[in-house]
């Protein structure tokens, strides 16, 4: 990942090209220096010779002016994009002189570096072989149009080499207190980054009191958090992704990240300790920042140096859980979970109360081997838009033989987001007993309707219950796998007449990497699939995530209105699009919501990708039953 610079070009195509050439520019000369120290200062001394002669010397000399031209480029373009273009996400709160002063030394090492070369060929009068050092011979011509004599080149190259060589100096000299640490801690960070934080967010200590949970003070920051702390470039990338921040709400992942270092290095310098997040005003960081955010992992995903932002935010919200400064909302959703098992409040006996209308058994798990596991979920069992999703599903899976059957009232809400707003004990206590359930059942199999729940049995149960072993799918990649083996029957022209987009999950997409089995089974019913600009890892989070369903914000425009628009205005197909495809009953939800108070109710329709395979099983069998049924009078 670092040496090929492949998460610099996610994203940002000019900013990837930028650092390859600064990064490998810096890393050539730096080697082609100590390659120069080496023959000066230790094999001429050992051997009475030099090896800076013949091919070598020919080679090395072209490819330090080749490597050192882009990295001049390179510095040249982050010039241009910071103070020519001035790209807004280069400017922030914690944008300071150290910012200016790093890009300006590079660019003067670099030109002077060529300036210094020109002076030399000059002084030696245009030595035939030195054309080879395209670009200093090119300097030198230059200066000696210009009248350069080679007795002031030789005075001029003293004051060069020397101003040259202290400028360099002083960079290696600022290494450790300024920005070009990052050259060793961005590099550091990527190496020791965790493949799963996010999606599996750190346990709370069995041993660790109330008070002891979450970021307490400074003493809290693990060496992982710090190494954060410093491998942050101040980039923006993050902030740019943020669906929060674009919404206008109160959260900047960047200066979240920035602002506890600032704090540990105030405190390292004998500064005042002060709440590290709190709804007071006087705290490091705001608890209205962390109640922003929606878990959706953008800010992780675009961070070029693997900076775990989702891990500080939860140990923040844990800190605010734990002293009640949760907001009201929060705080009922966690009641009703921990006295109903879903956030709704209803009694338990009423999870299944959606089987109702189904025309057919839904097998109970409890009582007979089944293949599947079936884990409906909080929405698609209570609420009455999400249920036409859970009787899709059903319907689904009787079409094409599946062997499955749910928890009925012993199902408990998953707990994905529980923990994602700090309410730990609360995830613990759903993790054991959802566990117990499926513990008594014969099942080989989980499949889920939500990538929440998805994601916590396939990321976090695993560990925090040893038991838990079981494969776990998201709908999307059985259904796939039903439509590919013909077990639904259909043709792939049933609804070709339609055009639809679709909106990647986060928990599904960004967080486990699934994007195609969802588009397969979209493309299987024969619309046409338009794509939204922000896509699969890029896709715009709905705002549903990290307890975001459960709150009203204060907020420019809600993300779901944002993504709304983006698929009636941005998609090529435009206006033409008619529905709006997700794969995950918090999404529908909030989006059916944006539908509302954006004024898109008359513009496009929210569907489940569950409720698109019926809607095309539908008419599969309307089209069998005109071919076999006489034509009536009419």
């Amino acid at each position: 990942v670092v040496f090929s610079n492949e998460n610099q070009f996610k994203r940002d195509l000019y900013a990837g090209v930028m650092h390859s050439f600064i990064m490998w520019g810096f890393l050539t000369l730096l080697i082609g220096t100590t390659i120069l120290a080496i023959d000066i200062d230790i094999w001429r001394r050992v051997t009475g010779s030099s090896f800076f002669v013949g091919d070598f010397y020919l080679s090395y000399s072209f490819v330090m002016d080749l490597m050192g031209l882009l990295f001049v480029v390179g510095v040249g373009m982050a010039l241009w994009r910071r103070y020519g273009v001035r790209h807004p996400r280069l400017w922030g709160k914690h944008t300071s002189f150290e910012d200016d002063a790093f890009v300006w030394t590079l660019f003067l090492l670099g030109v002077g570096g060529y300036v210094l070369e020109g002076i030399r060929i000059v002084g030696t009068e245009f030595p035939e072989f030195e054309t080879v050092s395209f670009v200093g011979y090119f300097v030198a011509l230059v200066f000696d149009t210009a009248g350069m004599s080679q007795g002031l080149a030789e005075t001029l190259y003293w004051f060069g080499w020397w101003s040259h060589a202290i400028l360099a100096l002083a960079f290696v000299a600022a290494v450790p207190y300024a920005k070009p640490l990052h050259m060793i801690t961005s590099f550091a960070n990527i190496v020791t980054a965790d493949e799963k934080a996010g999606k599996r967010l750190p346990k709370v200590p069995a041993d660790a009191s109330p008070e002891e949970i979450g970021y307490v003070s400074e003493d809290d920051f693990s060496w992982k958090a710090m190494l954060d702390f410093d491998a942050c470039t101040k980039c923006g990338r993050c902030s740019d992704a943020c669906p929060a921040k674009a919404s206008g709400r109160n959260l900047d992942p960047r200066d979240v990240i920035l602002d506890l270092k600032t704090y540990r290095d105030a405190i390292a310098d004998g500064g005042e300790t002060i709440d590290i997040v709190a709804d007071g005003g006087t705290s490091v960081i705001a608890s209205e920042s962390m109640e922003s955010c929606m878990a959706c992992m953008a800010c992780m995903d675009a961070c070029p140096v693997d900076i775990e932002h989702l891990t500080h935010f939860t140990e923040m919200n844990r800190r605010l859980t734990e002293t009640g400064q949760q907001q009201e909302p929060v705080q009922e959703a966690m009641m009703n979970i921990f006295s109903n098992g879903n956030a709704f409040g209803d009694p338990q006996r009423k999870r299944a109360d959606w089987t109702d209308d189904l025309d057919f058994e839904i097998p109970d798990a409890r009582e007979e081997s089944v293949e599947f596991l079936w884990y409906v979920g909080d929405y698609p069992s209570y609420d009455e838009r999400n249920r036409r999703v859970a009787r899709a599903m059903a319907r689904i899976f009787e079409e094409a033989g599946v062997s499955y059957g749910i928890l009925y009232e012993d199902e408990q809400h998953d707990g994905n987001d529980v923990r994602r707003v700090g309410e730990e004990g609360l995830y613990e206590m759903l993790v054991e007993d959802n566990v117990a359930a499926m513990a008594d059942c014969d099942f080989e199999k989980i499949v889920c309707t939500d990538p929440h729940s998805y994601n916590t049995f396939l990321n976090e149960y695993p560990e925090m219950d040893e038991s838990f072993d079981y494969p776990v799918f998201h709908y999307t990649q059985l259904v796939e796998t039903l439509v590919n083996e013909g077990r639904l029957g259909l043709s792939g022209s049933e609804l070709s007449a339609q055009t639809v987009t679709y909106h990647d999950p986060c928990h599904l997409g960004r967080y486990n990497g699934e994007y195609e089995a969802p588009r397969e089974v979209i493309r299987a019913t024969g619309v046409n699939l338009a794509e939204m600009p922000r896509n699969r890892d890029e896709s715009f989070c709905c705002g549903g995530g990290g307890g975001g369903l459960w709150l009203d914000q204060e907020e420019e425009s809600k993300p779901s209105e944002e993504r709304l628009r983006e698929a009636l205005e941005d998609t090529e197909a435009g206006t033409s699009v008619e529905r709006f495809v997700v794969a995950c009953p918090m999404c529908a939800t909030m989006y059916e919501d944006g539908r509302k108070t954006g004024d898109y109710e008359e513009d496009i329709d929210i569907v489940d990708i569950s409720e698109l395979i019926v809607e095309a099983l539908d008419t599969k069998a309307g089209a069998v039953g005109s071919e076999t049924t006489p034509a009536s009078a009419d």
